[in-house]
């Protein structure tokens, strides 16, 4: 798989449905929604934590030459996973973290969303319009924002669940770019003023999208 297309996967398939999507599904399905919605974001971000920086690790390097599968290295390395699995664990068990350490926790918590956003607009601030593939960016963008959902709509027609989880699953795969994305491109070189670029736009298109298929839907 080339550079380009693994680059493009990063910025079209992950979508934000943690800070955008969860209160989005509050605000219209209510708390038995939201429920739903929480664990989507879980299972989103541990998706994003292990495939996302896979994608991400085999885009970085020159722009000529194909990428080959040594970032499973780098997914490895990743402590999110590790955490996540001690948090199972210590709550399959029944221990509780203390005070203290819960307050670090929540303060690195805390600083997480600011800080991806500031890495954000830093990397947007040296984007020029003249150098923004508007070919590439526009097909991510279509992807993100029409086709997922249409895609979403038909995996969940044959699925024996309720109409309402079936429409936060189409929903959430509406929602636009993650912005942790342009975080792993930075990190990893896969040319971050591309990612960057469609989580931007996609942000912004999301609020005329949204609220046409929120009337499809509800």
């Amino acid at each position: 798989m080339s550079r380009l297309k693994v680059v493009f996967i990063l910025a079209s398939v992950f979508m934000n449905n943690g800070n955008y999507g969860a209160p989005l599904v509050l605000l219209v399905f209510g708390e038995e929604g939201f429920h739903y919605a929480i664990i989507l974001m879980v299972l989103q971000t541990l998706i994003m934590c292990t495939i996302g920086i896979y994608f991400a690790a085999k885009g970085g390097g020159s722009s000529g030459q194909q990428v080959r599968i040594s970032p499973l290295k780098d997914v490895i390395r990743v402590p999110i996973v590790y955490g996540a699995v001690l948090g199972i664990i210590l709550n399959l068990l029944g221990i509780k973290i203390g005070g203290q350490m819960m307050t670090a926790v929540d303060m690195v918590s805390d600083a997480t969303i600011p800080t991806i956003m500031i890495v954000l607009g830093m990397q947007l601030a040296k984007i020029k319009l003249s150098d923004l593939e508007f070919g590439r960016v526009s097909l991510a963008v279509v992807f993100r924002l029409l086709l997922a959902p249409i895609i979403a709509y038909f995996l969940t027609l044959p699925l024996p669940l309720d109409e309402m989880v079936k429409d936060i699953l189409i929903l959430t795969a509406a929602m636009p770019t993650a912005a942790n994305t342009t975080m792993y491109a930075l990190q990893f070189g896969s040319r971050p003023g591309y990612v960057s670029s469609v989580t931007l736009i996609t942000t912004i298109l999301s609020i005329v999208t949204l609220p046409i298929l929120l009337i499809l839907l509800v």
